[in-house]
């Protein structure tokens, strides 16, 4: 009913007050008792104004696109077409959150959610985290990564006019962390990092309601069985990996490659790496700025230095902030967290043998493949991978789709009454930020 009543509020918009601006609007009249009507309508005008507010704020991040993108690349080093395309879909998920009403009508709000956002697309984390919290009926306090603070300082001022948007500054995340676990109207915490992160705020769930972990996603694999439409798959691929530099958790890091298919996919591979620019991150032909955070470089540094025998297919850099891009040949990829433009191609005998090798991964975030699978291995993808991506034709992760890894690559703890109940796989943010 509140869903058919909002429908009527975006529908009818002359019937609201709240687009008025002042009290005692025009009337108008629906199906319905009186008193329901009056519910539904107050229910109805909530989500009404709650969307208003989060159209607004997506104007907002509109205005000072510009402004953002330069941030981002003088932040972290991200080349300005992919920031400028965070922004974008940050907007556009702002300015479509009334899709994201069935999964919180008639339900309840925490109260506070406290966030601490990484380095990259904190623009979209504020529309993904921020969105479906408000939409909720929540307010929303959050901290941005320390090596972002030009972001910071602009996002401040574009949150600025609403009250339910609290941007905290001149706080270290860990003390930001701390601080929410002491703060008692801190009902929810959503937190990323290692594993040691997870495990430290783990410990501390009992202050709260709910503890959400974005950890480490390891090596993203994609498999590309005997009959994968290759150039889809490639184009996919390459452009994945390397985007922003790789340093997105979704970005992919080794691929399985069915050997009859090997050589005609690595030649592919190579045609299509001229496109993958090193370079000044206010060129719009940039894929991989400078890596301007020293933990991502130091994981990169380690992840190159445990290859076995590795065959590298492409001239790279390997110098402080210019690195990349790592595209090898490599019988076995390490198993370990990894950010940074790295690929490695591997060959296998059989579909199976890849389906078996994938689903070894000990950080089980996503799996992506194209072609068919052999029976029975879509299953165990579904049931082992937070995400996974059945021949996929996007560039960046749309915004909707369930996100959230399994095992060490993410979970969700959560308290009733001293009862804690701790589960993993993807999740839609709008529906996990309220109760019932």
């Amino acid at each position: 009913m509140i869903l058919n009543g909002l429908l009527s509020a975006i529908c009818c918009l002359s019937c609201h007050p709240f687009f008025h601006g002042v009290p005692g609007g025009k009337i108008c009249y629906h199906e319905g008792s009186m008193g329901e009507h009056m519910e539904n309508d107050t229910a109805s005008q909530e989500f009404a104004g709650r969307l208003e507010l989060l159209h607004r704020l997506g104007e907002r991040l509109a205005i000072r696109r510009r402004d953002l993108v330069a941030a981002a690349g003088e932040d972290t080093g991200t080349p300005s077409t992919i920031a400028g395309l965070e922004v974008d879909l940050a907007v556009e998920h702002l300015m479509t959150m009334a899709e994201e009403v069935p999964h919180v009508q008639d339900k309840a709000p925490y109260g506070t959610v406290a966030a601490i956002f990484p380095y990259d697309a904190a623009p979209v984390m504020l529309a993904r985290v921020g969105g479906g919290a408000v939409l909720g009926g929540n307010r929303l306090r959050f901290s941005c990564s320390s090596l972002t603070p030009r972001t910071a300082a602009i996002l401040q001022e574009v949150v600025e006019p609403f009250p339910v948007f609290e941007l905290v500054t001149g706080m270290s995340n860990r003390d930001f962390g701390r601080q929410a676990v002491v703060d008692p109207e801190v009902r929810v915490l959503f937190i990323s990092g290692g594993g040691e992160v997870g495990a430290a705020y783990e410990r501390e769930a009992a202050h709260f309601d709910k503890v959400f972990f974005a950890g480490p996603s390891g090596l993203p694999p994609a498999i590309l069985f005997k009959n994968a439409p290759l150039k889809k798959a490639i184009n996919f691929l390459v452009r994945r990996a390397f985007i922003n530099g790789g340093q997105y958790c979704t970005t992919l890091k080794r691929v399985y490659i069915q050997r009859d298919i090997y050589q005609e996919v690595k030649d592919l591979v190579l045609a299509l790496m001229p496109q993958i620019k090193v370079g000044d991150p206010r060129d719009p032909e940039t894929w991989i700025g400078p890596l301007k955070v020293e933990r991502t470089r130091f994981l990169l540094d380690r992840a190159l230095e445990t290859l076995h025998q590795p065959h590298f297919l492409w001239p790279y850099q390997r110098e402080g902030e210019w690195q990349g891009p790592f595209l090898m040949e490599v019988a076995s990829p390490p198993d370990l967290e990894l950010f940074g433009p790295f690929l490695a191609l591997v060959p296998v005998a059989t579909d199976t043998e890849a389906v078996d090798r994938v689903m070894k991964s000990r950080y089980p975030f996503l799996v992506a493949w194209f072609g068919t699978p052999p029976p029975g291995a879509k299953e165990a993808f579904t049931a082992t991978f937070g995400m996974v991506y059945d021949n996929p034709d996007f560039l960046f992760t749309p915004m909707r789709l369930p996100f959230g890894g399994r095992g060490e690559s993410g979970w969700i703890i959560e308290n009733h009454n001293g009862t804690f109940t701790k589960r993993d796989g993807a999740f839609i943010y709008s529906a996990e930020l309220v109760r019932g």
